[in-house]
């Protein structure tokens, strides 16, 4: 009876024992294995934001990249027309100095197509200075037009307005109106970009820029929080200009204002 007692005895000890032990446990939330699960978790998360900024760190070079690229395709546009437009002007001047020349040989006779020849020769010379003008403004703007893309935008502002004081009646002058618009709008210098680009506008009305031209206005007005303003020039794209590119971007700006209740 007695080591029947003593029985029962040493297992409610060992019952106690192992309530206590089980007492004595860590929760489950200071468990090392998922405290050290949650220190992964912030580790892998903070290499996650890591990755994700230098992501879009290279998209924005990216999209720089393409703009200079876009920015060379338009310049190398604008003087491919250039070229062109002079091609044309040198032909119909020399088919016109060969009709005047044959009109004044049947006319005159030996003497009249003498006399010809040295104003025959005196065309050349004028048409020798045009050409060399042509080159002279041209290497001119191709200067400003590569400060700009190599992202020399003040080097490039003084470039523009040095070339639109040495040529202001060249083909190219529109262009390197529009140029040093941009040239000051990506400088964001907004004031003077709006300046440019409306004199742009107000002296080459004509100009094939004309519709890039009102949408960095609209663009322009909208940073200086002139929204009236940006509104008007942005709608004129859209409604003179309906078919171009320039178009697209003035509408989706349009929505933006309008999203944003300006």
């Amino acid at each position: 009876m007695t080591s029947r007692i003593s029985g029962l005895l040493r297992a409610a000890c060992l019952t106690a024992l192992a309530v206590a032990g089980c007492a004595t446990q860590l929760p489950p939330d200071e468990d090392p294995v998922q405290i050290k699960l949650k220190d992964l978790d912030v580790r892998l998360a903070r290499i996650e934001r890591v990755v994700a900024n230098q992501s879009l760190l290279d998209l924005a070079n990216q999209v720089e990249a393409l703009r200079s690229d876009v920015r060379a395709m338009h310049n190398d546009i604008d003087v491919i027309n250039h070229n062109l437009e002079s091609g044309r002007k040198q032909q119909h001047d020399l088919y016109a100095d060969l009709d005047q020349r044959l009109k004044s040989l049947e006319g005159r006779g030996a003497a009249g197509a003498a006399a010809q020849a040295g104003s025959a020769a005196g065309a050349a010379g004028a048409a020798g200075s045009r050409s060399a003008a042509d080159v002279t403004d041209k290497a001119g703007y191709q200067t400003a037009f590569d400060l700009l893309k190599d992202s020399q935008y003040d080097r490039a502002i003084a470039a523009f307005q040095s070339f639109l004081a040495s040529y202001p009646t060249s083909p190219l002058a529109d262009n390197a109106q529009y140029w040093l618009g941009e040239a000051y709008y990506v400088n964001k210098s907004f004031p003077e970009a709006l300046t440019a680009f409306q004199r742009m506008v107000e002296t080459y009305p004509q100009s094939r820029k004309l519709p890039d031209a009102l949408l960095k206005i609209g663009y322009c007005n909208y940073e200086l929080k002139e929204y009236p303003a940006a509104r008007d020039a942005l709608s004129q794209v859209t409604t003179k200009f309906p078919d171009s590119p320039s178009a697209r971007l003035a509408q989706q700006r349009l929505d933006k204002m309008a999203a944003e209740k300006h």
